[in-house]
């Protein structure tokens, strides 16, 4: 008679690594459920700040050197939203050093689960597209980069808490040893209030424009005719730069607002197309020393604002260029605007793979005036 040992011995040693797989996938399951749950999604972290506030700010002097000294000064902000996961924040003051008007672009990136907040300064219309990148845990958010300071490697971290109430508060601090202390430089408190309690910021009249050269004309208003609604109808070649003549359409809305009383504009889209729907903005920032414009682009897909295209208008005509990359290689990108100053202006995009010796266009953009009710319906 057979003995029965080594079946039930194959019996158990199977159920033992059923056992044993079934544990091993319940725990990576538990894990990446933990994982998930860690990675909440906190596109609407900023939503707090949406609307008009008064603030109070203090400023230490002469940060990382031991100075205990401060300055304060009083101001107000305003913060729009952009889309779910994005904000414009405009702020100004009159500081002891002299009026200050500045904005903040906060994009989030959905796969990541981090924000990226870019600063730009009115004074030179540039925005540093080495953004502060953190996130929100337990209602408190921080948020770092590299930066320099004296001409010294320094870290800097901004820190939001207090986001539950009508009185948020805003710290700067910097670092000098990697990150193992922080000093504290900048302080701001918020209060609320209403909307319509902030009146836009209105420069005075600069004295010696009448000195200015000829040629650097003031061109702040170049982009004056995009503000409001839009209907948008795309074309971008697919392939850029291989030979392609394959290309896809793209229709949607969008809309241009006013920034720093109009000395800056935001532009929105919201298109469909073969490859589905895509969101995107430009910020447009005009240097008023150097006469020109600096554009910057971001996709809500990521978040990340691009290398911003710089340029001016002459004769109706505006260019814009800036270096990139496409595939590994370093390109030329141009900016091509024209017909701005009618009911159907004309955008063009194109790319030189040879210095500028050759251009290749590759998007294309036809803009349709519509009315404020259609564009607020967007």
């Amino acid at each position: 008679m057979l003995s029965l040992r080594p079946v039930w011995t194959y019996v158990l040693l199977s159920i033992l690594i059923f056992v044993v797989h079934a544990a091993f996938v319940a725990a990576q399951t538990s894990a990446g459920t933990t994982k998930a749950t860690a990675e909440r999604d906190g596109q609407h972290d900023f939503d707090f700040l949406t609307g008009s506030w008064k603030i109070h700010l203090k400023r230490r002097l002469h940060p990382l050197t031991g100075s205990n000294s401060w300055v304060e000064f009083d101001g107000t902000d305003v913060v729009r939203r952009i889309w779910d996961g994005a904000n414009l924040d405009e702020f100004e003051t009159d500081s002891p050093s002299g009026h200050i008007e500045g904005l903040t672009l906060r994009t989030y990136n959905p796969e990541t689960h981090q924000w990226s907040l870019y600063w730009a300064n009115r004074k030179d219309g540039s925005m540093s597209i080495n953004p502060q990148i953190g996130e929100f845990k337990d209602g408190r958010g921080e948020f770092y980069a590299q930066d320099t300071l004296n001409g010294k490697l320094i870290y800097v971290r901004y820190a939001w808490s207090n986001t539950a109430t009508n009185t948020p508060h805003f710290e700067q601090a910097f670092s000098n040893d990697g990150g193992k202390t922080w000093e504290v430089n900048w302080i701001t408190d918020q209060t609320r209030v209403p909307d319509d309690s902030i009146k836009p910021y209105d420069p005075p009249v600069n004295s010696n424009a009448g000195t200015q050269a000829a040629g650097a004309r003031d061109g702040q208003h170049d982009f004056d005719p995009l503000i409001g609604g839009w209907k948008f109808d795309l074309k971008v070649r697919l392939h850029p730069l291989t030979g392609s003549t394959t290309w896809v359409e793209f229709r949607g809305n969008g809309a241009c607002h006013k920034v720093w009383n109009g000395r800056a504009n935001l532009d929105q889209i919201a298109l469909n197309g073969p490859s589905g729907p895509v969101e995107g903005l430009t910020l447009r920032l005009y240097n008023p020393q150097t006469r020109e414009w600096s554009l910057y682009w971001a996709n809500r897909k990521d978040g990340k604002v691009v290398v911003p295209q710089i340029g001016q208008f002459k004769d109706g005509h505006g260019e814009f260029y800036a270096q990139d990359m496409l595939d590994g290689k370093s390109i030329f990108v141009r900016f091509d605007w024209t017909n701005m100053t009618t009911n159907s202006p004309h955008f063009e995009q194109s790319f030189s793979d040879d210095g500028g010796k050759t251009w290749e266009v590759n998007w294309i953009s036809n803009q349709t005036k519509i009315d404020g009710e259609s564009a607020k319906a967007q």
